[in-house]
């Protein structure tokens, strides 16, 4: 967030009740829509998040909001884009191996869309900055490792193959880094906490969103996996607005995935 946006934010009323209960509609169905997506029926889900779009863009259309309540429903109707993209494109004919960087370039595409729609500055979303490159990697590495050992623990999945090899690391560093970490950051923190942040301040601008990434991991189907979810979401959103850069919260999603599915399944799977 630059000097501008945060003087901004002082200086803008506080949103009304009746636009702040707008916002908190728009998360509680994003959150039905994915329960329902989740535990119900997948059809159900994915009608519900087609409704929510429609209705959301209709009346950010029609009734009079202020500008940053605008935004983060534009930045928060992105969720339901992405059920809708991830849920009901013909994947089928896609070899599984390349689904994941697929499916992520689709959210990675709305984001961009998003961006370039609003005349968003990139640089500022981003916030990256050369001279401070390594110390945001080291930082990254070293929350990244334990998280991920933490979030191993939680759900213990299996190695995707029998023994350990480099090019599926690999394969995996770059899937979890290139577009898992960075569409899920983009998303979450450079674009829905952000807008949050400048609507209704710092504290419940990353709970919201910690609260949103959570939401969408209850295809997990686990509870401790759902709090491990949201206190790793306010460690990212945490270092987003310490920071002012999407470089460490990114190194940290993909080195906690890392660990999660390419290093310790192999290390501390028992037969």
């Amino acid at each position: 967030m630059t000097d501008l946006t945060q003087n901004e934010a002082i200086a803008r009323k506080k949103p009304g009740l009746w636009q702040v209960l707008f916002i908190a509609a728009v998360m509680v169905v994003i959150t039905i829509a994915e329960y329902i997506f989740a535990y119900h029926n997948v059809a159900y889900g994915i009608v519900i998040a087609l409704a929510l779009t429609i209705v959301t863009y209709l009346a950010l259309s029609v009734l009079k909001f202020d500008r940053w309540v605008t935004d983060c429903g534009e930045s928060l109707v992105l969720i339901p884009l992405y059920i809708l993209f991830t849920a009901s494109l013909p994947w089928f004919f896609i070899n599984q191996q390349y689904l994941l960087p697929a499916v992520y370039s689709c959210i990675l595409a709305l984001c961009l869309w998003h961006i370039y729609q609003k005349r968003l500055n990139v640089r500022e979303i981003f916030g990256f900055h050369k001279e401070q490159l390594l110390k945001y990697v080291i930082i990254g590495i070293v929350l990244g490792i334990p998280l991920g050992t933490v979030e191993y623990l939680v759900l213990r999945p299996a190695p995707t193959f029998p023994t350990f090899e480099v090019k599926y690391f690999l394969r995996d560093a770059v899937y979890m880094l290139g577009f898992v970490g960075l569409g899920e950051e983009l998303l979450f923190r450079g674009l829905i906490q952000q807008d949050l942040i400048v609507a209704f301040g710092w504290k419940w601008g990353i709970f919201g969103a910690s609260l949103m990434f959570a939401v969408m991991h209850l295809t997990w189907r686990s509870v401790p996996e759902l709090v491990f979810v949201f206190v790793a979401a306010l460690v990212l959103g945490g270092l987003y607005y310490k920071t002012r850069s999407l470089t460490p919260s990114i190194i940290l999603h993909g080195v906690n995935n890392i660990m999660l599915v390419a290093v310790l399944p192999y290390l501390l799977h028992l037969s």
